[in-house]
């Protein structure tokens, strides 16, 4: 009700405002004619003290004079000729200004109601996660998502082309256990387009290879998976990406289509921290890098966060996400006392701390910030940072299990 209101002041007000200045200008006072002939008549002022200054002689003064004289006369003829101002009908400006109100006030509930939502109350931040981890456990599956997704364009290429991939269809039909034949028909199959074909191939691979695959196997298989539904992260895809992950946690495009995800289950927060950290630790050419610098802007919108532009470093954190002495701290170290070095490791520690409290970061930072923190003995510090990252990452299993194996070592959680 409350917003209602505040709505209709506000647009009332705008109406009101602008029908005011409607109705004032509806009288329009003098004509041009009158105005000109003040200034004529200031001009012939002016003349005089000119020449009382010696600005100018007596015979430019009489020139002078002639001329303004002459306008004042045509000016004088013009407004004896319109007479008075000009005044609108007072029953049309009152018209058009209850035209206004009406047009203004009505057309403003009219873009609410098509491009708002009505009757959409304010969300707890508790609210909003639990909707969202009720659209991760509802989404669409990766056969539901690529059902509704149209055919993709055939790429141009070599009818010799198309028929050497037919042959390979057919000896790879032939020969179901064939690992790497299933990985060369979805190299291939993905050439041409066929992306379905393609992460299923893939699939087929990683199962012959019972195990014996990297992370860039499936990273793969969860890239044709997404590139299959037109860009949509489903609950497949998201397994080939944690599987991609926990083999290598600094992969870029993994952590690109992770944090894609994050923001189609209406976790913008999440989205930010993984980009913005995968952002500053990427090379300027990497292929991930031009997608995250065309979206991180609108996920901090979404998040809340006032985005500062994240240039990549191309240095990723050394252990991950704790930043390690350089060369000359080791030196200086050398030389320290235990307090000094202690010290030394509080302050990156410190530095941590402010950077995940401000901007965020993956999971990795803060199960070693709980890990620092432990060590350096300050358990209550770290079971708050626990707890808080508990909160930053309810709903990820995969995540909050990692945290807790942290707090563990630390000593704060059971």
């Amino acid at each position: 009700m409350v917003f209602w209101i505040l709505t209709a002041f506000m647009a009332l007000a705008v109406a009101g405002l602008m029908a005011l200045v409607l109705l004032r200008s509806r009288d329009m006072g003098e004509p041009p004619a009158a105005y000109d002939l003040r200034v004529y008549r200031q001009q012939l002022r002016d003349v005089d003290k000119d020449l009382a200054r010696g600005v100018i002689n007596e015979a430019d003064a009489g020139r002078i004079r002639t001329e303004v004289s002459r306008r004042i006369l045509a000016a004088d003829a013009q407004l004896q000729k319109d007479g008075g101002g000009a005044n609108q009908p007072a029953g049309l400006s009152r018209g058009m200004a209850l035209i206004l109100v009406l047009a203004l006030c009505g057309g403003t509930l009219a873009l609410y109601a098509n491009l708002g939502a009505p009757g959409y109350g304010d969300l707890a931040l508790k609210t909003r996660i639990a909707m969202a981890e009720e659209r991760a456990e509802n989404r669409p599956s990766q056969a539901e998502a690529e059902a509704q997704v149209p055919p993709f364009p055939a790429p141009e290429v070599e009818d010799s082309y198309r028929q050497l991939v037919e042959q390979l269809r057919q000896t790879v039909a032939k020969r179901p256990n064939d690992a790497q034949g299933h990985a060369l028909l979805a190299q291939h199959e993905a050439n041409l387009g066929n992306f379905t074909a393609a992460h299923q191939a893939k699939a087929r691979f990683i199962e012959l290879m019972s195990g014996a695959v990297g992370a860039s196997d499936f990273g793969e298989l969860a890239e044709l998976m997404i590139m299959a539904t037109g860009g949509y992260v489903s609950p497949e895809a998201e397994a080939a990406l944690v599987q991609t992950l926990k083999r290598d946690s600094e992969n870029g495009a993994a952590r690109y289509y992770y944090g894609l995800m994050q923001g189609q289950l209406d976790r913008p927060d999440r989205a930010y921290q993984i980009w913005a950290e995968t952002l500053r630790t990427s090379a300027p050419g990497d292929p991930w890098v031009d997608g995250i610098q065309r979206q991180i802007e609108d996920m901090a919108f979404r998040a809340g966060v006032e985005y500062q532009p994240i240039t990549p470093q191309g240095k990723p954190p050394l252990a991950g996400a704790l930043p390690g002495p350089d060369a000359a701290d080791v030196e200086n170290a050398a030389a320290m006392s235990d307090e000094d070095r202690a010290e030394m490791v509080r302050g990156m520690v410190a530095r941590l701390s402010d950077r995940l409290a401000t901007e965020g970061g993956t999971v990795q930072e803060w199960a070693r910030l709980i890990g620092a923190l432990g060590v350096l003995g300050d358990t209550e510090q770290a079971r708050a940072i626990y707890q808080e990252a508990q909160q930053t990452f309810t709903g990820d299993s995969a995540a909050l299990e990692l945290i807790t194996a942290a707090a563990r070592q630390a000593g704060v959680a059971e």
